[in-house]
């Protein structure tokens, strides 16, 4: 079964602009640096219903041992790590058959 792996994020008042493109470009680069992604997409929140949430992400993953690889990889734990000095994250993890 794929896994989608969805996370929000609220950028603390006063990041700068720029730090906060530096975030979500290295969003993006995460499917060419770390095996087992099959899709991802990042957008901005456009509605009032996220409480304050500006930005989403969805990982698709071959499967939940993908995703175990994924949390570890250093590339991803690397810019986990950055955006949480800038950012309150929520994520959720689940199974879907793709067919």
């Amino acid at each position: 079964m794929a896994v989608n792996h969805l996370v929000w994020f609220k950028f603390n008042e006063g990041v700068p602009a720029e730090r906060i493109a530096a975030h979500l470009q290295a969003l993006q680069t995460l499917a060419a640096q770390v095996p087992g992604i099959l899709a991802l997409n990042l957008g901005s929140n456009f509605t009032q219903r996220a409480e304050g949430f500006t930005h989403g992400l969805v990982v698709t993953l071959r499967d939940r041992q993908a995703l175990a690889d994924y949390a570890v990889h250093p590339y991803h734990v690397a810019v986990a790590t950055e955006i949480g000095k800038d950012a309150q994250v929520r994520a959720l993890d689940y199974e879907f058959d793709p067919a």
